[in-house]
């Protein structure tokens, strides 16, 4: 059987391969493609394949380069990279038809056909014009590894790009980010590429990714003129979902944005429909206090405080400086340092309003927080009131769900209201120390650490309580011995249910803890991550640690409240005020936190039903919806696109979570390029004091809650945030050191609670230590120390 030949510029579709096709394409975009053919369905060498040969050699388009374009290979779903033969250098007849035979017959070679399964594809062979090379390489026009789209990625050799296939070279890396800064470029030696290069090939790459509407991996070399040559073209078939599906509108290209305090609440991505109903409330609460001090005239729509991007949530600073500008008592400086710990210089202040109008909002304001006593009273009834759906009919499910929505929305602007309270006497306190400490000659890190100290020994708060009643099951689960072995040794969740089940004491103090803090757990207020209730995994391998340390930590809770032995009438005042202020804030959390926990099992059982009936494939896929869409999912027509679009968000979820962001960001966020690791320098990290005292110990970088399960008893806990779900492991650690923070976290209020050294808004803590380093925590000046590298 002959092979028919066939030109570039006569093909139109896949029928000759991906390979093929997509030099077709590239050439037909305009883009320089090395001249040559096509052998079709090939199963010999014809005459007409070796006479198109000779007519190449004769216009010293030799030698060649044969390689395998079979059908599917380089396609939409599957790469094939590798898989079949490649020849270069082809500069003779008998050469080029051994070449030509050695692609064909690579078609039922065992590598090829246990990548697709397939031995008998239909094998084109495309034949052209080697590039004397001077460089060659790969461009993907989006990374690979983190999924980002935004991102151009360059990898290059010099010479012949096999090099870099076979992996005997290092080659030179290179990202751009969309404007084509390079925030990588790391280099063997001299660059290979120069500027001019780098942006003509990311010109280039961007060019191809629009025409064929989907991020690519393309082949180039750059000849010894310095032309560029473009050799392949192929989608990227490994990326998750678009990681920037979901984003909220930026509220404006200079707007200020921050994953201060909101990551404290929200830590680490959350899937769309977390978004839209927690972020959505946030949001929601946040604009209506606004309202109240007449910063804005009404709630006007969504993402407006809040933004949602790269499934992060983020703080539009910009927008809360309506409130600086239109009260007292709340410059842009305290406003940015009271979320950020610092002062945002990129901040623009807005235009002050006259002092009768200022007057008015701060008292309408102030009003509105200390008068939120009696709606805290009422919280427990009204939650009560909403029942989690158990109807099988998903339409009625999804009707009752969003009922409860605007009862969260209600619930949020309470704590919100509560958080005000609270940080009204913390901030008046803080100030209070700062001018007296000024005035005697002291610093100002010095009165905001006296502040702290003071602010520690609140009894009955919330947070404090539950870790108490939680030391206090497992200390009785360690009073008999026979119980405590078997809780230690069974897998956490069996641990848990079985102890639940159980007649004993033990059983009975768990019951009782689950039954007054079940709803409290780890990303609390996010709709897919189980509360302790519903996780006992999770809780017995926190209750696991725990035990594995009775009796060898004595928690040392500060009695009586360093307040009360202050010598100044009015500092023991404001500090019982802030102290009370933080009970008040604390409980409204957990209020929010039992509103969110019957939210999250209700829509549970919604995807339970909806898997059931046969609109889902799986229950956890509602949690990939946004709620806007769960009309239609609930309904009777064909949602394939939202299953699929849905299925795609979940796979983007893993990429986002590990994406990490500078604290303060300009217009529309974007995550930091991973660099090689920062030196520490002087060997000392400078946070805030959150915590006092002073402990040396040994470090536990913990970036999740589930590697914190590995703490070993009087470690230096290093995360870059913890919020509720994290404090059983303060009974085990020497102190607590955190990326983000500040001295009303939910960290920082516990670890002063229970003695333990604390500094936050360390921004690098995560990044420059390593478990098993030896270091010094100054929880009085906000001062960690190595003191040995692991």
């Amino acid at each position: 059987m002959s092979s028919q030949t066939v030109e570039f510029e006569e093909i139109a579709d896949d029928r000759y391969g991906g390979k093929a096709a997509g030099l077709a394409r590239l050439r037909r975009l305009g883009l320089p493609v090395p001249p040559g053919y096509v052998i079709a369905g090939v199963s010999g060498v014809s005459d007409a394949a070796t006479a198109r040969f000779d007519e190449m050699a004769a216009a010293g388009w030799t030698p060649v380069a044969v390689r395998s374009s079979a059908v599917g290979e380089d396609g939409d779903d599957q790469s094939f990279a590798g898989q079949y033969d490649t020849v270069l250098g082809v500069d003779t007849v008998d050469r080029f038809v051994d070449a030509v035979r050695a692609c064909a017959d690579s078609v039922h070679s065992l590598r090829a056909s246990s990548y697709s399964g397939n031995a008998s594809a239909t094998m084109n062979v495309v034949v052209q014009r080697m590039v004397d090379a001077r460089a060659a390489g790969v461009v993907f026009t989006a990374d690979p590894v983190s999924g980002r789209r935004d991102l151009t990625v360059i990898d290059v050799v010099s010479g012949l790009g096999e090099a870099l296939v076979d992996g005997t070279v290092a080659p030179d890396h290179v990202v751009l980010d969309a404007d084509g800064t390079a925030v990588v470029n790391e280099t063997v030696a001299a660059p290979v590429l120069s500027p001019v290069e780098i942006a003509a090939i990311q010109s280039g790459a961007r060019r191809a990714e629009q025409e064929w509407g989907r991020p690519m991996d393309l082949e180039w070399a750059i000849d010894k003129s310095g032309g560029i040559w473009w050799l392949q073209a192929r989608p990227i078939t490994t990326l998750p979902g678009d990681l920037n599906e979901m984003d909220s509108p930026v509220a404006g290209a200079d707007h200020v944005y921050t994953r201060c305090n909101v990551g404290e609440m929200m830590p680490g991505a959350f899937c769309p429909l977390t978004a839209s109903v927690s972020g959505f409330a946030i949001d929601y609460a946040m604009q209506m206090v606004q309202v109240v001090a007449r910063a804005q005239e009404r709630y006007e729509k969504p993402w407006l405080q809040v933004g949602y991007f790269y499934g992060h949530m983020f703080l539009n600073l910009t927008e809360g400086t309506a409130l600086s500008s239109g009260i007292f008592g709340n410059s842009l400086e305290q406003f940015s340092t009271s979320i950020c710990g610092r002062v945002i210089d990129e901040l623009e202040p807005r235009p002050p309003q006259p002092f009768r109008r200022k007057l008015g909002n701060t008292v309408r304001l102030t009003s509105h927080a200390l008068s939120v006593g009696p709606a805290i009273r009422r919280l427990p009834g009204e939650i009560a009131g909403f029942a989690v759906p158990t109807s099988r009919d998903p339409r009625i499910v999804w009707q009752e769900l969003e009922a409860g929505v605007a009862q969260y929305c209600d619930v949020t602007l309470i704590h919100v209201r509560s958080s005000s309270r609270a940080a009204v006497a913390a901030n008046v306190l803080e100030s209070v120390l700062v001018r007296r400490a000024e005035k005697d000659g002291r610093t100002e890190d010095d009165g905001k650490a006296e502040a702290a100290r003071l602010m520690a020994g609140a009894s009955e708060v919330e947070s404090a309580l539950m870790l108490a009643e939680l030391d206090a099951v497992v200390r009785t689960i360690a009073a008999d011995s026979a119980v405590a072995d078997a809780f230690l040794d069974a897998p956490p969740d069996d641990a848990v249910t079985t102890l639940q089940s159980s007649d004993g004491s033990a059983g009975s103090a768990l019951r009782r803890f689950l039954e007054r803090h079940g709803h409290r757990g780890y990303r609390e207020l996010c709709m897919r991550d189980p509360s302790w209730a519903d996780d006992p995994g999770g809780l017995g391998a926190m209750m696991q640690v725990m035990l594995r340390s009775v009796g060898t930590r004595t928690v040392a809770r500060p009695d009586p409240a360093p307040a009360d032995l202050h010598p100044a009438r009015s500092i023991r005042v404001l500090a019982r005020l802030a102290q009370g202020g933080a009970r008040g804030r604390e409980e409204t959390k957990s209020r929010m936190a039992l509103m969110a926990h019957r939210l999250k099992r209700g829509y549970r059982h919604l995807g339970e039903v909806l898997a059931e009936t046969g609109r889902l494939p799986d229950a956890d896929l509602v949690f990939f919806f946004d709620r806007a869409e769960l009309h239609r999912v609930v309904g009777a027509g064909d949602i394939t696109d939202l299953v699929e679009s849905a299925t795609k968000r979940r796979e983007a979820l893993s990429y986002q979570d590990r994406l990490e962001f500078d604290d303060v960001w300009v217009g529309r966020p974007s995550p930091r390029v991973v660099a090689p690791e920062r030196n520490v320098g002087d060997g000392r990290i400078v946070g805030r004091p959150a915590g006092r005292g002073t402990v040396e110990g040994v470090v536990r970088v913990a970036k999740s809650i589930v590697e914190a399960r590995d703490v070993q008893r009087g470690e230096i806990l290093v995360a870059p945030v913890t919020d509720v779900g994290w404090t059983p492991y303060f009974t085990v650690i020497g102190a607590l050191v955190t990326d983000i923070g500040s001295s009303v976290s939910h960290g920082a209020v516990v670890a002063r609670e229970y003695g333990l050294p604390c500094v936050v808004n360390t921004l690098v803590g995560t990044q420059v230590l390593r478990t098993g380093d030896r270091v010094r925590v100054d929880g009085d000046r906000g001062i960690v120390e190595r003191l040995e590298a692991s």
